[in-house]
């Protein structure tokens, strides 16, 4: 049952973000009944290697504000209460409200992407992001009828696949699923290494293309890091090239 609730408040919380009408922080932090001692729970029995990235208090209530989601829901716990969750020494960044290794706070990132202002209605909310130029994305009915679920930008098709799952599951999959068996093909020799001296606000970006013919043997493609904006932008001026229907 506690579940059950945990999921309508993450959907609750996303029509709140919709409203054009901002709530006050008072009325977004609930100490009494916040969803953060749930998933640092889940944190502590989680089979992947999770890293919770410390909090500047102020930049907190500022993110959640601006994101305007309360903290009964697991989004709006990690916005105030992390600077940002790592998967993986970093190969999934959960964003929060930002901090030295992860400079994007989740509102921040997503002004200018899902809305142009804060407060203004989403059609999604880039909620993740991976190493190899992936992102996540929570729908607000802009990717499909299936509102509050889990999207996957995946840099080897360009298209938005539909994960169905809510953002709870998603934090349950980060935290415990078969990484390796969603990756499988995506994870070089050298990949440990090579993602832990990345930056969070940072991915590699592949030659051939991981969406080419060519590059899908990702031992044999060259990389570089590139700016995480950037990749965001070429994912999206790809699929206008190549005319996919978001």
């Amino acid at each position: 049952m506690k579940k059950f609730s945990i999921i309508i408040l993450t959907l609750v919380s996303l029509t709140t973000f919709s409203q054009t009408k901002m709530r006050p922080i008072e009325e977004l932090i609930n100490e009494s009944d916040s969803g953060w001692p749930f998933v640092i729970e889940w944190i502590k029995s989680a089979k992947n290697k999770v890293e919770i990235l410390s909090v500047d208090k102020q930049k907190a209530k500022d993110a959640l504000y601006k994101t305007q989601v309360t903290t009964r829901s697991p989004m709006g716990s990690i916005v105030y209460e992390t600077g940002g969750i790592l998967i993986d020494n970093g190969w999934i960044r959960i964003l929060g409200s930002g901090n030295v290794k992860l400079n994007r706070s989740l509102p921040e990132w997503n002004l200018g992407k899902g809305f142009k202002e804060f407060g203004q209605p989403s059609s999604f909310l880039l909620i993740a992001d991976d190493a190899i130029g992936g992102f996540f994305l929570l729908n607000g009915g802009g990717l499909g009828k299936d509102f509050g679920k889990i999207y996957y930008f995946a840099p080897d098709s360009l298209e938005f696949e539909p994960l169905n799952i809510t953002y709870t599951e998603f934090l349950n999959f980060c935290f415990n699923n078969n990484l390796e068996e969603f990756y499988k093909g995506y994870r070089w020799k050298t990949w440990k290494e090579d993602v832990a001296k990345l930056s969070c606000d940072r991915v590699f970006n592949f030659v051939p293309y991981l969406w080419t013919k060519e590059g899908k043997d990702i031992e044999k493609a060259s990389r570089k890091d590139i700016a995480i904006e950037e990749q965001y932008s070429l994912n999206l001026d790809f699929r206008k090239q190549l005319g996919i229907e978001k």
